[in-house]
């Protein structure tokens, strides 16, 4: 099975408002994105298709093909329009990231002749994202920054091996790093906001539980969770879950950049449990 993937980019405007709540619930559950005049994004939507491999053509679907279908209807529906007030869906169902990737799955679902819809990807912001695969419900994925140090180090190994295996990482004094943390949840759309998470809760979480803990600290020295484990990136992923399963119900995985070579991820137990609900 070969997957190909096109990026597309479009920009839309929108607002969040429900009709029955009151200005102020509004205001408290959307923020700013409840301003009534609407605000804009330039989206980046990536298609992933999926398909046997043409054994004629070396190819599996002409991606030129695939560009067009996908712009033709990113054109015609979302491109350029004020989503609430210019595209029937839209009227009914807020604009939110998550709906616009159920919106475009549906629609684009069936769409590919000679391959299969496999992926959905849509970026609001360099901070925002949100995708839905074949068979999985859709996620959100939310990013967040935050500067540590660290030694790697474990007490389990003697000097020599400490220094064989993390080089100069083991260095007594430590060495820092520009963390790009990744939460992501998934699960079923509500269906009056149009979330599967409010965003101000999951960032007010995020802060209050792991960068007030982390950023601008000696992961050895100034947090508890490492007094007596090494902080490699795999355990602060593992730690960073653990941290937030209990406040975040709905958390699907942590992913966390070190460097912009290194990427670790880690998703508990949630993804057994999430499938089941499938």
């Amino acid at each position: 099975m070969i997957y190909i993937s096109r990026r597309i980019e479009f920009s839309a405007a929108h607002m969040y408002w429900v009709n029955t709540w009151s200005d102020e619930e509004n205001r408290r559950v959307f923020g700013a994105c409840s301003n009534l005049n609407g605000h804009g994004h330039d989206y980046a939507l990536e298609v992933t298709v999926r398909g046997e491999l043409n054994a004629q053509s070396g190819i599996v679907v002409n991606i030129v093909d695939v560009d067009r279908i996908a712009k033709k209807f990113i054109s015609a529906k979302i491109d350029g329009k004020f989503l609430n007030r210019e595209n029937d869906y839209f009227q009914n169902h807020m604009p939110t990231t998550e709906n616009l990737v159920s919106y475009i799955w549906e629609s684009l679902d069936k769409a590919f002749p000679d391959c299969e819809l496999y992926k959905v990807r849509l970026h609001e912001n360099p901070f925002l994202y949100s995708e839905k695969e074949l068979g999985s419900m859709i996620q959100l994925t939310r990013k967040y920054h935050f500067s540590a140090a660290h030694r790697l180090h474990s007490d389990r190994l003697s000097d020599e091996e400490n220094i064989k295996i993390f080089g100069k990482c083991n260095n007594p004094n430590g060495h820092g790093h520009n963390y790009r943390l990744e939460v992501t949840v998934r699960g079923k759309i509500n269906p009056v906001t149009g979330m599967i998470v409010n965003l101000a809760e999951l960032d007010a979480v995020v802060e209050r539980i792991v960068l007030n803990r982390f950023d601008h600290k000696h992961l050895n020295l100034d947090v508890d969770e490492f007094k007596d484990s090494n902080p490699t990136s795999e355990m602060v992923a593992m730690v960073i879950w653990n941290l937030l399963y209990e406040h975040v119900p709905n958390i699907y995985k942590i992913g966390l950049w070190e460097t912009e070579k290194n990427y670790f991820e880690y998703c508990g137990s949630a993804d057994e449990d999430y499938d089941d609900a499938v």
